[in-house]
């Protein structure tokens, strides 16, 4: 399937490694030309040589969205080297801690919220306006299946639930436009740094096996590319009826029924 959005421009967060990496390498593979950020410094250069043999322009660049006025300054850089943002998938989040409400400060809160909902808040008020003055954009908000259901941290799931919340709100406004809007809600996503390969190296074989076993319905952790996929669809022009919903890619590992 031809997803008709070669020579687009997406800027991608997060996206030096795990589901941002393979978004990015997704939107790369169809003919769109991709900026991606990070905080760290690591993997950057390994990411634009990636996307580079794909044909298209690429830049990516060190930015910690949690800061006062990073994504100014980090979609100005996007910008700078690319043009116009088409795409933007705001994949940029975690988790810190491991408290409940009663046992989170307000501090807590405040910086899982500034890095999971405030970055993707102040994006896409950024880059939505210029969407819906040429007609045409796609945003995809990265959630977590613990944005819909029990599971994770207080702070994290207060977050994600927030990035669906405002990923269906700005959904409906800008419904006229032809600027879409959607999220996408991974379940246990194993891969390299990232939490659930973290999980697998701190605990026994069989505390490992045992949360399988009761979460997951494939029998192992998923794996980041039917992410990154499901993002290139939603930013197509194929998904143009596609707006305001957020898409399980779990395995079947969540319960609820929506």
């Amino acid at each position: 399937m031809d997803l008709g959005i070669a020579g687009k421009t997406a800027f991608v967060t997060g996206g030096s490694r795990g589901l941002g990496r393979e978004a990015a390498l997704a939107l790369a593979a169809e003919g769109v030309n991709v900026a991606v950020c990070a905080r760290g410094a690591d993997g950057l250069q390994k990411i634009q040589s990636e996307l580079e043999a794909h044909g298209v322009k690429a830049t990516a660049f060190q930015a910690d969205l949690g800061q006062d006025g990073s994504t100014d300054e980090a979609l100005a850089t996007a910008v700078d080297a690319l043009g116009a943002v088409d795409i933007l998938v705001n994949n940029v989040g975690g988790s810190m801690g491991t408290a409940g409400v009663l046992d989170s400060s307000e501090e807590d809160f405040q910086k899982v919220f500034d890095l999971n909902l405030w970055a993707t808040v102040r994006l896409m008020k950024l880059t939505a306006p210029g969407m819906k003055d040429r007609g045409w954009g796609r945003i995809v908000n990265i959630a977590s299946i613990f944005g819909r259901e029990h599971g994770g941290t207080a702070p994290y799931m207060a977050a994600k639930a927030s990035v669906i919340a405002v990923s269906k709100h700005l959904a409906l406004e800008l419904a006229p436009t032809g600027v879409c809007v959607n999220s996408i809600a991974p379940g246990s996503i194993k891969h390299d740094q990232g939490s659930w390969e973290k999980f697998e190296q701190n605990n026994t074989p069989e505390v490992v096996a045992e949360f399988i076993s009761r979460n997951m319905p494939m029998g192992k952790f998923g794996w980041p590319e039917p992410v990154g996929a499901t993002v290139a669809f939603l930013a197509s022009q194929q998904a143009g009826l596609i707006l305001g919903t957020c898409i399980n890619v779990d395995g079947g590992q969540s319960h609820n029924l929506y």
